[in-house]
Order: C-alpha cells, then sequence, then structure tokens
C-alpha cells in the first residue's frame, strides 16, 4: 500500500514467494537502480538539493557562446555563479528530490513526479513542445496524470521513467538515441514503444547512446554505436532497444552513460565497462577498445556500490565508502592531486575517512556527497562550477564548498 500510495506499481508476485519477499525484492532493485540524485555534474555547471527539497546551482549558464541559455536556472542576466544559490522557482510548491545536468539542459523531479526542465531547448530536449529556451525550471505538462520516478538528462536528449515501469524520450533523435526506430526529433515526451511490456526500474541518457535496466537485471541500449559503447560486440548502431546479451545471467543493478562509453554495476558489486578506452576510461589498465562489457578486475576483492561515467572520466563508490577515479586527469578532475591520466581505477585519498554515499562526473569537474551532508567539488574550476565563491582556480583535490546562499 505504502508504495502504490506513492504512485509506484509492483511486479507480479514470484511464484511461491510470500509479499514480504516480493517487497524486498522490488525495494532492493529500486533502491540500487535509481540512488537518490542530490547534486548533479553537467559540463560547465553544477546542481544541488538541500535538505528541505530546495534547488540550488553554480557555474556557467551556457557552454559555448552560441548555445546561451537558461542552464543555471535563475533567470535572464544571471550568466555565472560561483557559489551555489538557491533558485528562485519554488517548483510549484513541491519539494526537489532528484536532479541531472546534462550538457545545454538540466531537469528535476519533484515529489508528487512531475518532471521540471530548463537551458537550452534546441531540438526539443526540454520537452515542451518547442525549440525554445527556458530561463527558469518549467514544467514537462505532457506528464500530466503520471507519476515520473526518475529522469536522465543527456547531452541532446532526455529520458524519463514512470512508475509503471514505461520510459519516455524526447530531444533530437539522430542516431536513434530517442529508441523509436527513426531519427526524428521528439518535441514532447514519446513511449518507447519497444520496451513495452518489460519493467524498466532505471535509465541513463549519454552524449549519442542511452541505456534501460530492466528488473530481472537486464540492459538494453540504443544510439550510436561507433566506439562500441553499446555493448553488442560491434560498432553498430541501434534505433531501437537492443539487449545487451554480454550481461545475460549477471543481474546489473546500475547503469551509467558517458560520452562513448558506458559502465554497469552488477548485484555481487562487480563493475564492467565498454566502449572507448581513450585516457584509460574504462579502467583496464589499457586505451584499448571494448566492444563488449568487460569486467574491472582493479576491483576484485571489493564491493562497488555506485558509479558515475563522466565526458573523460569515471568514477565509483566501494563500500567501505571509497571513492576511486580514472581516465582523463586534465585540470585535476581526477582528485589525485596532479592531471595524470590513470589507466586502473585510483583511491582518492583525499577523502579517506569520510562516508561518500554519492558522486558525479561531469566533463571536467566531479562532486561528491559526504552522509553528513557536506558537499566536496574538484577539478575545472574557472566557470565557477566548483562552487567556491572567489576561487575560480582548478582543484586538484577534493575541496569543501564552504559557502551556500
Amino acid at each position: 500500500m505504502w508504495v502504490q500510495e506513492r504512485g509506484f506499481e509492483l511486479p507480479a508476485q514470484p511464484e511461491g514467494e510470500g509479499c514480504a519477499v516480493r517487497w524486498l525484492c522490488y525495494w532492493a532493485l529500486l533502491c540500487e537502480s535509481n540512488p537518490p540524485a542530490r547534486a548533479a555534474a553537467g559540463a560547465r555547471h553544477s546542481l544541488f538539493i538541500d535538505g528541505e527539497g530546495r534547488l540550488s546551482s553554480c557555474g556557467l549558464t551556457c557552454l559555448e557562446p552560441q548555445h546561451v541559455n537558461g542552464l543555471l536556472g535563475h533567470g535572464e542576466g544571471v550568466t555565472r555563479l560561483n557559489t551555489p544559490t538557491r533558485l528562485p522557482s519554488p517548483l510549484g510548491g513541491e519539494r526537489a528530490v532528484s536532479v541531472s545536468a546534462g550538457r545545454y539542459h538540466s531537469l528535476a523531479l519533484t515529489a508528487d513526479g512531475s518532471v521540471w526542465s530548463w537551458g537550452n531547448g534546441a531540438y526539443g530536449k526540454l520537452g515542451h513542445g518547442d525549440g525554445q529556451h527556458q530561463w527558469q525550471p518549467r514544467k514537462a505538462e505532457a506528464f500530466a496524470g503520471q507519476r515520473v520516478v526518475a529522469t536522465s538528462a543527456g547531452g541532446f536528449h532526455s529520458l524519463a521513467l514512470t512508475a509503471n515501469g514505461t520510459v519516455w524520450s524526447w530531444g533530437w533523435g539522430a542516431y536513434g538515441r530517442l529508441g523509436h526506430g527513426d531519427e526524428q526529433d521528439q518535441l514532447l515526451p514519446k513511449k518507447v514503444e519497444a520496451l513495452a511490456g518489460r519493467r524498466v526500474i532505471a535509465v541513463s541518457a549519454g552524449i549519442c547512446h542511452s541505456f534501460a535496466l530492466t528488473a530481472d537485471g537486464s540492459v538494453w541500449s540504443w544510439g550510436a554505436g561507433v566506439d562500441g559503447q553499446l555493448g553488442h560486440g560491434d560498432m553498430q548502431g541501434q534505433l531501437l532497444p537492443k539487449k545487451v546479451d554480454a550481461l545475460a545471467g549477471r543481474r546489473v543493478v546500475a547503469v551509467s552513460t558517458g560520452y562513448a562509453h558506458s559502465l554497469a554495476l552488477t548485484a555481487d558489486g562487480a563493475l564492467w565497462s565498454w566502449g572507448w578506452g581513450g585516457q584509460g576510461l574504462l579502467g583496464h589498465g589499457d586505451v584499448q577498445l571494448q566492444l563488449l562489457p568487460k569486467k574491472i578486475e582493479a576491483f576484485a576483492g571489493q564491493r562497488v556500490v555506485a558509479v558515475s561515467a563522466g565526458l573523460n572520466h569515471s568514477i565509483a563508490i566501494t563500500a567501505d565508502g571509497g571513492v576511486w577515479s580514472w581516465g582523463s586527469g586534465g585540470f585535476g578532475r581526477l582528485g589525485h592531486g596532479d592531471e595524470q591520466n590513470q589507466l586502473l581505477p585510483k583511491k582518492v585519498e583525499a577523502l579517506a575517512g569520510r562516508r561518500v554515499v554519492a558522486v558525479s562526473a561531469g566533463e571536467s569537474h566531479s562532486l561528491a556527497l559526504i552522509a553528513d551532508g557536506a558537499v566536496f567539488t574538484w577539478g575545472e574550476g574557472k566557470d565557477g562550477c566548483l562552487g567556491h565563491g572567489e576561487d575560480l582556480s582548478d582543484q586538484r583535490l577534493p575541496k569543501k564548498v564552504e559557502a551556500w546562499v
């Protein structure tokens, strides 16, 4: 009843199992696949949710001059914020429960299951039926009467998951990233019919590809495959969701998509990666392309509990609260005190002794949320996305965000 009152729909009861088992299995899947995203790193901005469900942002309002928009959500005239600053929009009086920072746009999910979007509206990626930019959060009315439980903002498109396990996509349709069997743009959210009948519990939008995770632990991918990022053993693109057969028999509990690489976390705490391996992005000790998911052996003997794939680097959290990063070290985005690339996962020693509960890998910076509510940021600082006020220098080590407005 608790779940149904909040808009969720439980799957069919497993044969021979009681209600308690059914509930525990579903709750575990839901929590593992959709951890609360209370901080998110985009290309040049960062988003945060405080303990009262209020949104804050910092960074640059646009990635390039030709893409000027309301990426920060503070209205016209606000071009950069060096400190996390509360958005003026009340989000209809509802608490924000999750945020997703895309390359050119942002999404927020409120407690009533509504989706709010803002930023660059080109290709319809904001879901309002047009290509207009939005300088402040605007509710996606196309979801009226439905409860959305997860969102993901990619480079040029968006994904949403509703309480009945249905996936919706909108934005730029090139490469088939929307999963509708064509390359048409969608100005409004459109149901991914190819996944009908499958209970999806998590979604992840990359730059040119997308992923969905189903309740049975299966992974489905679609979009651009030129770097093997879809995990099907080839470089073919997919206009429709296709099951990643290489992970069959393993229960995947989380997925994360980067620019041209992908990560999957299985129930046994193992981490798998595939796609473009340049700069050590995949964590296998080399720069080789991987057309099929490959287990990251560097985590042998440890249990990974969360992952985040950025544009040029990857981050993971282990069960002891430790943070590990690998890939491109430029701007100090890995948090190891230097700018060296890391071909294998390396522990962020500067966060040792702190229990990290969430991480987010952006384009050139990273965020970590500590169990006590503190936020640490590191990487490129010139655009203010690290939130350290007048200190716009790059941070090669994690630094606590001290000032909140």
